[in-house]
């Protein structure tokens, strides 16, 4: 397993980055290696995200030092969405089996975690994302049918979408992880505009089902400073709370969401008007 540690950025610093190290701070480039466990541990509200992707013997989640603790889950919890080939998740014993765009959601104490792939030729790819929790929820299988389902957008904004809450407080009861998906349909290209920002919670954001030579401008960045990175399938964003997050692809896609922070309200944000950006 390897890990990676992302310290957390002051929004007038990143005012003066260059593409290279705004990249360097806030871009997960690779997030999923066959046979590996790839982690981000990231400072804004101790988010870690990450890939599982198991081949023939599968892989077995444990606690790196920056966890700080004898088992990864002893004071967290943990969401596991798969966007790769069927594949299973035992937690402590229990085997959990996940089509693609299945979750997991799995509760602080949650000792042994193992990966597993239904077919080594079509490997899962299990995205990880875990935050502090204060107390233990049960673990839960959460198909696509099980999600709640919204369809916001419309074609002549180019922002048509399917929403997926999965670890969502309609859903599936958690201590401060929020986690779901979206994909755009065909013809639009937009995630989020207007824009917003909640200084309540950080986000991160993995884009996927992207084809290899189009790519996703996010936009991140005080709303008065804003940025943009180019992103590539299969890569992560992470998303600082006093950042605005807004994506524009060169063909649609969809992108995993997680927050943690204060609330677990989906709704909580602060709108930026189109014409104040800058």
């Amino acid at each position: 397993m390897q890990i990676d540690v992302r310290h957390a950025s002051h929004p007038e610093a990143v005012r003066d980055f260059d593409t290279e190290t705004l990249r360097r701070h806030f871009l997960v480039e690779t997030v999923f290696a066959s046979g590996e466990i790839r982690l981000t541990y990231s400072h804004y509200d101790r988010m870690v995200i990450g890939g599982a992707t198991p081949l023939g013997p599968g892989l077995t989640l444990t606690a790196p030092t920056a966890i700080g603790q004898e088992t990864f889950l002893a004071e967290r919890e943990l969401g596991a969405l798969n966007i790769g080939g069927a594949g299973r998740i035992i937690v402590d014993g229990t085997r959990y089996d996940l089509a693609k765009y299945d979750c997991l959601y799995a509760g602080k104490g949650a000792k042994d975690i193992r990966f597993e792939s239904a077919d080594a030729a079509n490997p899962a790819k299990f995205y990880l994302v875990s935050t502090p929790a204060h107390q233990a929820h049960p673990t839960v299988l959460l198909t696509r049918e099980k999600a709640r389902h919204l369809t916001p957008g419309e074609a002549a904004t180019a922002n048509k979408r399917s929403i997926y809450q999965f670890i969502h407080p309609d859903v599936c009861q958690s201590c401060q992880l929020t986690l779901g998906f979206t994909m755009i349909e065909p013809g639009s290209v937009w995630n989020t505009m207007p824009a917003h920002t909640h200084d309540r919670r950080m986000e991160a954001y993995l884009y996927f089902d992207l084809e290899a030579e189009q790519r996703v401008f996010h936009f991140m960045g005080e709303p008065q400073q804003t940025r943009h990175m180019l992103v590539a399938n299969e890569q992560a964003v992470i998303s600082p709370p006093w950042s605005i997050h807004s994506g524009a692809g060169t063909k649609n896609y969809s992108f995993i969401w997680a927050m943690a922070g204060d609330n677990k309200s989906f709704t909580d944000m602060d709108h930026i008007a189109i014409a104040d950006l800058r």
